[in-house]
Parts: structure tokens; sequence; C-alpha cells
């Protein structure tokens, strides 16, 4: 997944970080019987307090659950994080386009979206290896005339939704250069447009598509082909310069990994079985 790199004000960052906040201190999910005493070395803006920022839209990666609750694999796994760095958890729910210049505004310490470590935004922020794997796929309407070729969709013509700001977005403009490209700030949009005819596919991760599935049942299916469009480990994004946090957040994912934490939650939250993911811990 995810996300533009444009700059709003900071005020105005903070009036919305507060305004659509789903749970801030303990009501964020505490984690650390002495969090208060932790994470003094890990460059926090609050000693004690880890401040995410996050979109808790995403079923069953992270959303709200019905008492309006942070939960889903992202949500576990920060606090299996917070708990091993002793240190408190603070979720704040923020609009997706707002994420990466919020973390430069040092609205958070870090943002758990899973998003893609590219060139362009590791211009701005610092990136933690990777801690979930995504495959992307094209998916359109089951009774979509343009067949099931990848090749088929990349004419002018044809419309291709996408996340706002997302991977999803610049692989679409670079694998189907001729199509047009039309992106929405909400991931259901972007699907909801294939499902009315409105668009002819869309770009999206395939565990999004199945989630949407549930509720739309056959409405936008992913075409066959033998592999995804692409296949990337969304990453943890943290505030630039801060190395003693990355290497803390590393060295918990490495352990997670390597004792079998990842794969538990993944298995428990995303899918029947987890993709084998980087090495190098």
């Amino acid at each position: 997944m995810r996300t533009s790199l444009r700059l709003p004000l900071v005020a105005a960052l903070a009036v919305a970080a507060l305004a659509l906040s789903a749970c801030s201190g303990a009501d964020a999910g505490s984690s650390g019987a002495d969090a208060s005493a932790g994470g003094d070395d890990l460059g926090l803006m609050t000693p004690g307090t880890l401040v995410v920022g996050m979109n808790l839209q995403y079923k069953p990666e992270m959303y709200l659950d019905e008492s309006g609750k942070p939960t889903g694999y992202d949500v576990d796994l920060l606090n299996a994080m917070a708990d091993e760095l002793g240190v408190k958890l603070d979720i704040q729910n923020l609009d997706f386009n707002g994420l990466i210049p919020g973390l430069q505004a040092s609205q958070f310490d870090v943002v758990s979206v899973g998003l893609g470590a590219t060139d362009e935004r590791k211009k701005v922020i610092d990136f933690s290896r990777g801690y979930v794997p995504y495959a992307t796929v094209l998916a359109a309407s089951p009774d979509s005339n343009l067949g099931t070729a990848v090749d088929s969709y990349n004419k002018a013509g044809v419309t291709i939704t996408a996340l706002q700001g997302s991977t999803g977005e610049q692989l679409v403009r670079d694998t189907f250069p001729n199509a047009t490209v039309a992106t929405f700030p909400d991931q259901n949009a972007a699907l909801l447009e294939v499902a009315t005819g409105r668009a002819d596919a869309t770009v999206v991760e395939d565990y999004i598509l199945a989630e949407f599935d549930r509720s739309n049942p056959d409405q936008v299916v992913p075409l066959d082909t033998d592999e995804p469009l692409a296949l990337y480990y969304g990453s943890y994004g943290v505030q630039k310069g801060n190395t003693e946090l990355t290497e803390a957040i590393d060295a918990f994912l490495c352990s997670a990994q390597q004792d079998g934490t990842l794969e538990e939650l993944y298995t428990k939250w995303m899918a029947p079985s987890m993709p084998a993911m980087p090495e190098g811990c």
C-alpha cells in the first residue's frame, strides 16, 4: 500500500489527527507493565510511548471492530512489539494520504500501513525491514469483455482504478501506460468503481479484494494469471534519521520471523499460509 508525499500544514494535520484518532494512550491498547520507563533510548517523541499512525480501514490487516477498537494483523503485531520494547502503544487513526506527511511533521513515531519502501519515499522517511507480504493483482468484473490476459488491459479507452498515492497506483502507471488511471482516496471506492461498471479493472492487494468479495460476492474477481502483478513486502515507516528506533524494530521483526510469531499472526488474520519473508536476519 500506500501514500502520497504532499506535505499539508502541520496545524491542519494536528487537528485531523485529533479528530480522527481511534484511540490514544491507554485506550489504544497499551502494552508493557513498565512502559513509562521504557523506550528512553529509542528517540521517541514521548519517552515510554510509541505513537503509531494508521489508516484503520483495511480489514483484516488493520481496522476498527464493532466496539471501535483497533484490531487486525498490524495491531496484534504492534502490541507484541510494544511489549518487547517496553513502551505504551498509542494508535492514531488518520486518512491514508496524511500518514507520511504526518510522520514528517512529527505527529507519529511510526506509520503502520504496510508501506512499500520506494526510492521516492526513502527520501523523506526511513523504513524497517518488511513485516507483511503483499500479492498485488489485476481484478475486473467477471463479465468483462476484455478477457483474462493482462496485456488486453493496456490500451487506450481502458480505465484502471487504484488507491490514490499507493504502490498500486504506480504499478498501474508502469504496467498499463496506455490505459487511464483513476485514483481514489478510499480503497473500497476504487473497487466499487469496477463493480458498478464505471471502470474496467483495478489493481489491489489480494487480501483486500478477498475482504471486499465477502460483502460483494463475485462482483470484482482477480484475473486468472500464473503470477500476481507484483509481490512486495510492506514495511513500517519511521521518522527520518531515527536509526535507534528503526534498528529496534528490525531486531524485533527478525526475532518474530524466526520464532514463528509473524507466521502465527499472518495465518490468524490474513491467509491460510504465509509467503516466504525476506532473508537477512
